[in-house]
């Protein structure tokens, strides 16, 4: 050819070296090829289109099985697909032998390819015929158990050393490294997450190497393609700089594939052989698959990771610790969150020291949700109830000024995340043992008297917060006396279970009174008894049996004798104190109730009605006829009544209130509405009497225990004693 004459055709260039060409559209089922590439197939030397299944004919059905994963495997890498595939007669003979390269596309919607490329004849053997021997059905089923076998293993690793442990206990089929390497990226340097074969400090010179050295893994993290090395001289070859650090580990092979996820080339992954390993297809497309996998582990276990990260971050922030032991009082605490990821609810408790002296305010709450969302706002909440409890304010404008700073962060302008939270709020003198509760739609706490008895108090209360900006919260006195407990907690410790508030108040009742141990102790029974072991604090292992957040609180005010255990010689006092206000007549039958729970195991129904009637009549006398509050103290004392007679309890029921009018008894008509109060009295009381009191007056009653009557059967067997 001249020089200046215009270059030929490229398709008579590809003729003339008995070159064809072929397009296959997988989508359209249709193979074109020109005249060259039809000889090559054995039809007529003209161009043609003919369907899949008219072109798989032609080939030997063996390596017509293969083109599929070959061609995938290029897609994958980013490379050529070169196929070796042997041309098939009428008659089932081999006429020749053709390559075909070629550059496929893929349709990412619909996972169809196109393959654009050429066919030559070859005549000369296959440089890999002998590594690459005929893919037995044998092989292909070892190969597809391993690959199952490590995807399973692979998916349940959940973090990046098991990720890194079964990497390195992989055994590939037919070959198997003895060398493996996973390297991740940070900003332009690469870094090793872990390896394999190598000891310990050998990874020093390939940590924090910088992306643009001209090494193995570095380019596959540039730019996103495997990179085969199949001998240390083709190593040595293409990375002279880095070959100094490779050859004193003694490898023949390596494989660098990338780690993908969505996209995205995260890091490397290094397989290296002592021996040589000529990196076919099928070892390729094994390779491959295993990096697609290792990375979706690494990624999930990265992932998990950094929420157990966060999780535990956001426990340290928000879940707070008991502040130093406080005089004549015990605290325990237990927090335990809902099933989920994220360890952190909308349940919280708190102990805030008051200024001014000793006192300290025992909080607990729950914001509605289980989320992020949940958990976020009880911190913020938490941290305004302490702002507000520093600022010395009383407990009814400490739940006040929280419910107006939730509503402001809820019912925003854009209308927000809608969310309200229940919160009793608790100030205690331990000097005392007085607490002063005011309670915004939270389940009322509970006592444990020295002897065991438990009372439920009811509290007065107010809305949720978050729900009215200008909600009252009224607050309520109760005295907690030496040997006693107050439990207050979430409805979580109440209902999980199935349980509503009446059978899980039973279920905790149970515990309260049988348990025998310390306040810690009961802390872990209370939680045991709905989830099963925990720890302090707790965030623990515990069963999937979880339905709701819990959180609760016990405070003890220790007495004589210690351990909540009562010694014979000296019986415990059973005490009941509350006040009922001139405006709050309705907690005459709270009272009612309460001394009905109190005396929960007195011998006579009779005693027990009397006893409630008694109680009802004394404070509503003084309700309507003084100006005053009254101050209900309910006390038993002694030991039960036996069937002998010997022994029997004393019931002393004494209402104090403000006014110095000495009540007196009247003979009112048979059409009276009133006045017949203390003719009540008088007949159900075994003594009462009214005595002056400083400011005030006190009017009291009492009631011995009856014996406990015998039934039939044990009338038979004291008979029968006393014939013995």
């Amino acid at each position: 050819m001249r020089t200046g004459e215009p270059l030929p055709a490229v398709g008579d260039v590809l003729a003339a070296l008995a070159t064809g060409v072929w397009r296959w559209d997988h989508a359209a089922g249709l193979v074109t090829m020109d005249a060259e590439a039809a000889r090559l197939l054995g039809l007529p030397p003209e161009a043609t289109t003919l369907t899949e299944a008219g072109v798989r004919a032609r080939f030997h059905p063996v390596d017509w099985n293969e083109v599929d994963g070959i061609v995938q495997l290029a897609l994958a890498e980013g490379t050529i697909a070169e196929i070796r595939m042997r041309i098939m007669d009428a008659h089932g003979r081999v006429v020749r032998t053709v390559r075909s390269r070629s550059k496929p596309s893929m349709d990412p919607q619909t996972g169809a390819y196109v393959l654009v490329g050429t066919l030559q004849e070859v005549t000369e053997p296959s440089p890999d015929a002998a590594a690459r021997s005929p893919v037995t059905g044998d092989w292909r089923r070892s190969r597809e158990a391993f690959l199952l076998d490590a995807g399973r293993a692979l998916a349940e690793a959940r973090s990046t050393a098991e990720v890194l442990r079964v990497a390195a206990g992989l055994s590939m089929p037919g070959f198997s490294p003895d060398g493996l390497a996973v390297f991740g990226a940070e900003g332009d340097r690469l870094t090793v997450i872990g390896h394999h074969g190598q000891a310990p400090g050998e990874e020093g010179p390939f940590t924090h190497m910088s992306l643009d050295t001209d090494y193995p893994a570095a380019e596959v993290v540039r730019t996103g393609r495997a990179v085969y090395l199949s001998s240390p001289m083709e190593y040595k070859a293409r990375y002279p700089v880095s070959w100094p650090l490779a050859a004193h580990f003694g490898r023949r092979s390596w494989a660098f594939l990338p780690l993908t996820v969505s996209g995205r080339t995260m890091g490397a992954w290094m397989a290296a052989f002592k021996y040589p390993v000529t990196f076919t297809p099928d070892e390729r497309s094994v390779l491959t698959t295993v990096a697609r996998m290792l990375a979706q582990a690494l990624s999930r276990a990265t992932t998990a990771e950094t929420e157990r990260e966060l999780t535990e971050g956001l426990q340290r922030s928000m879940l707070p610790v008991l502040g130093p032991e406080i005089p004549g009082m015990t605290v325990a605490a237990r927090y335990i969150p809902t099933g989920g990821g994220l360890q952190v609810g909308g349940d919280w408790y708190d102990m805030i020291q008051l200024p001014g002296g000793g006192r300290f305010a025992l909080t607990i709450g729950d914001v509605q949700g289980h989320d992020v969302r949940a958990a976020g706002l009880m911190g913020q909440l938490r941290i305004a109830l302490r702002a507000y409890a520093a600022e010395g304010h009383p407990p009814d404008a400490v739940l006040s000024r929280a419910s107006r700073f939730l509503h402001g962060m809820t019912y925003g302008a854009d209308g927000g995340d809608l969310r309200f939270a229940t919160c009793l709020y608790a100030e205690v003198d331990p000097e005392t043992g007085t607490l002063e509760i005011a309670r915004a739609g939270h389940p009322d706490p509970a006592i444990r008297m020295a002897d065991r008895t438990v009372l439920m108090r009811p509290t007065a209360g107010g809305l949720p917060l978050g729900i009215d900006p200008d909600a009252d919260y009224p607050t309520t006195r109760l005295l907690l006396e030496p040997g006693e407990t107050m439990l207050i907690c979430t409805d979580g410790l109440i209902e999980t279970g199935g349980h509503d508030l009446d059978t899980g108040w039973r279920r905790i009742r149970r515990i309260l009174e049988e348990h025998d141990g310390d306040i810690d102790e009961l802390a872990d029974a209370l939680v045991q008894a709905v989830h099963g072991p925990s720890s302090h604090h707790a965030t623990g292992p515990l069963t999937d049996r979880r339905e709701d957040d819990i959180a609760l609180l016990l405070l003890s005010r220790p007495g004589e004798p210690a351990g909540g255990t009562v010694p014979a010689a000296r019986p415990a006092v059973r005490r009941l104190a509350l006040t009922v206000a001139q405006a709050e007549p309705e907690r005459i039958a709270g009272a009612r109730q309460q001394v009905r729970e109190l005396l929960h195991d007195w011998s006579s129904q009779d005693q027990l009605d009397s006893a409630v009637l008694l109680v009802s009549e004394v404070l509503t006398n003084v309700l309507v006829h003084t100006d005053a509050d009254a101050l209900l103290v309910a006390e038993i004392a002694g030991e039960p009544s036996g069937v002998d007679g010997r022994g029997g309890r004393r019931l002393r029921v004494e209402v104090t209130d403000a006014s110095d009018d000495l009540p007196h008894k009247r003979r009112p008509g048979e059409l009276a509405s009133s006045g017949r109060g203390l003719i009540l009295v008088e007949l159900l009381a075994d003594a009462w009497g009214v005595e002056p009191r400083g400011e005030g007056k006190c009017i009291w009653v009492e009631l011995r225990e009856e014996p406990s009557k015998m039934e039939p059967e044990d009338d038979l067997r004291e008979e029968v004693a006393q014939l013995r």
